[in-house]
């Protein structure tokens, strides 16, 4: 008997479309989270490499159903916006709802706009879903590939990039229907306990944060706050992301003897009053700084106004990433100590920009404690001082950090990462029951 060999081709821009399924995405309406920044800089990343990308979102209803960014390469599709124009104070009021039409329009949608064109020019299609809103529409878009005829020439992915929701999703359905990636190792252990095996796509940073920060403005900022201990927290107000030890460790610092000024940001989470009631209950002075839409010299200016007797400068108004990496670059430390953290994309920030790390030990794959960080095995305040004291002690070693963190974060950018994509993909091909395009060879 004649037996025939294939040759699988190689994923690439010509032959490779994307289309990525989430309710976050660029607008300003639906960037809430790390959600948002995840698909957006993902998308972006993908057509910069020359990949035909559809990111399919709960979009604005004020803006186009369609457009293109990218030289074209780039589309994106608002999603559920009739839904939106009732509900207009972002992306998740009205939550329920938008979930059913994006169900229930979103699988026709893709079919005729981008499953069925590709499959005639010959391309292969990946789709990738992004947590729990998208796991039912991910396995109905399955389904109508399969009644189409289409299934096996299309990949299927379905990203967990935290655990927000699975409480509501069909697991045994969804392993039907896709192929489940996240984030981090740490994940991949959680996701165990649903009886799945899921492959690591690590999340990315834009190239722009290997960008040198401006050393001007940080040594301005050190200037101003000579004696003190610059201590940065950004997060939600959130019991997993550790506030309460982080505010803590400012007291404990206190009586110590030293100065520490914390500079937070949080956001409208109801937490944020037990953060709030625990900085007066510790004895800390807080003060607020209200900008709107400041240059870093303003940011500057008000800091020197404000810091004073304070222990805690609380901004009020959304930091600029320019200011951000500013803070980052001149902290003495930059608390990113979740107790649960899917990947900790604040944490490879802080590195890109030459910033001290405090991170947890969960989804940081990224990091090496006294490597190129500080990782914390619990939430006790005094191990954030503990850290603190010794690097203060050891500034060799602190410079070390920032150098070789920086040099950990250029591991992580996006076309690095979608390297690893392209890996995935291409190891997917040999096993999942792909046609496409495959080649005979001959016996």
């Amino acid at each position: 008997m004649t037996s025939i060999r294939y040759q699988f081709s190689e994923i690439s821009p010509e032959n490779t479309i994307f289309a990525i399924l989430s309710f976050e995405g660029p607008d300003r309406y639906a960037l809430a989270g790390g959600l948002g920044v995840r698909v957006s800089e993902l998308s972006e990343a993908l057509a910069q490499a020359g990949f035909e990308t559809h990111l399919f979102f709960v979009g604005s209803p004020d803006r186009p159903e369609h457009e293109t960014d990218n030289e074209e390469r780039r589309h994106l599709w608002r999603c559920c916006q009739g839904v939106s124009a009732r509900y207009t104070a972002g992306v998740y009021q009205g939550e329920d709802e938008k979930r059913d039409e994006f169900n229930r329009t979103l699988p026709p949608l893709l079919l005729s706009q981008i499953a069925r064109p590709a499959e005639q020019a010959g391309k292969l299609l990946v789709i990738l879903g992004e947590d729990w809103h998208t796991a039912e529409a991910m396995c109905n878009m399955s389904d109508l590939l399969y009644w189409q005829g289409l299934r096996s020439h299309a990949i299927l992915l379905w990203n967990a990039n935290s655990i927000f929701g699975f409480e509501r999703i069909d697991w045994t359905r969804l392993q039907v229907a896709t192929r489940i990636t996240t984030v981090s190792r740490y994940m991949k252990r959680v996701l165990w306990a649903q009886g799945v095996n899921a492959l690591v796509i690590h999340n990315g940073i834009p190239d722009r944060h290997l960008e040198t920060v401006p050393i001007e403005p940080v040594h301005q900022l050190r200037t101003i706050l000579a004696d003190r201990l610059i201590l940065t927290k950004f997060a939600r107000f959130d019991p997993d992301k550790n506030w309460i030890p982080a505010v803590q460790a400012v007291a404990r610092l206190r009586a110590l003897g030293h100065q520490p000024l914390l500079i937070m940001r949080g956001g409208i989470e109801a937490y944020g009053m037990k953060v709030f009631a625990e900085i007066t209950n510790l004895g800390l002075r807080q003060e607020n700084i209200m900008l709107e839409q400041p240059t870093v010299e303003e940011f500057l200016a008000d800091i020197q106004c404000a810091q004073g007797e304070a222990d805690v400068l609380f901004c009020r108004f959304f930091v600029p990433e320019t200011i951000q990496r500013v803070l980052y670059r001149a902290s003495h430390a930059v608390l990113a100590n979740s107790s649960h953290e899917p990947f900790g994309l604040v944490g490879l920030e802080v590195m890109a920009a030459q910033g001290l790390a405090f991170v947890g030990s969960t989804g940081e794959d990224y990091a090496q404690h006294l490597l190129n960080a500080i990782s914390m095995d619990t939430n006790d305040p005094n191990e954030i001082v503990g850290n603190l004291l010794y690097l203060q002690h050891h500034t060799r070693v602190a410079e070390e950090l920032r150098r070789i963190g920086r040099i950990t974060a250029r591991f992580y950018v996006w076309p690095r990462i979608i390297g690893k994509l392209v890996s995935k993909l291409q190891y997917l091909l040999m096993t999942g029951g792909i046609s496409w395009p495959r080649k005979d060879i001959g016996p």
